[in-house]
């Protein structure tokens, strides 16, 4: 077998435009995980038993079927209903709502793990439920589990792949059109196993600086 990357230099642009597409996909769906896993958790600890068990079903509906289900049924089945989203919109979801199920039970670990007498001395200065959640729990708890939900997130970004099975842009629709057009599988996936492994290491590395950034304490 003869390698020939030049096949795959002459289509980069279309490669680093799909890696656009993953990364704009990945943060999207990272930001709406984590407003659903805050929402999720803040749910949980009220005093609704309805909202706490639709929270729980939620979280073991999503986290106990495939992935690939979950986004053909936003994309195939929801239409019968009336409800039609766009390849992009539907990833976004999907992705969204998958990360969203595993960011409650991080967050959740966190929220428990930090000592009742915070939540005592709270109510001692007249703070309500929601203030103490969110003033006094929220960000040692966010602290405490950074690192397993940075862990989560990268999995989310490289879960974005699977978003190709529904023709939504990114790297690896791309890829599998230039290879289409070049009969040069081992020279593209190659190259897109690079990328994503640079998109990983991206990744962590901004998670490092949101941590620096919001979980340090100012020195004197």
């Amino acid at each position: 077998m003869t390698l020939d990357f030049g096949v795959v230099w002459a289509r980069w642009p279309e490669l680093l435009m799909g890696l656009g597409g993953t990364l704009f996909l990945a943060l999207s769906g990272m930001i709406l995980a984590l407003i659903i896993g805050v929402l999720g958790v803040a749910i949980r600890r009220s005093h609704s038993r309805v909202g706490s068990a639709l929270v729980i079903a939620f979280v073991e509906l999503i986290r106990n079927t495939p992935f690939l289900v979950q986004i053909f049924f936003i994309f195939f089945a929801l239409p019968l209903a009336g409800i039609r989203l766009n390849p992009t919109v539907t990833a976004i979801i999907a992705l969204g709502l998958n990360g969203g199920a595993y960011a409650i039970e991080i967050i959740r670990g966190g929220v428990e793990s930090i000592p009742k007498g915070q939540t005592e001395a709270g109510l001692a200065l007249g703070l309500k439920p929601g203030e103490i959640f969110r003033k006094i729990i929220l960000k040692p708890a966010l602290r405490a589990v950074f690192p397993s939900l940075a862990s989560q997130f990268i999995l989310l970004t490289l879960t974005t792949s699977i978003a190709t099975s529904i023709s939504a842009f990114e790297l690896t629709s791309v890829a599998q059109r230039i290879d289409g057009d070049t009969f040069r599988s081992f020279e593209v996936y190659f190259t897109i196993t690079a990328m994503y492994l640079a998109l990983s290491w991206f990744i962590m590395s901004l998670f490092a600086l949101i941590s620096r950034a919001a979980f340090t304490y100012p020195t004197r």
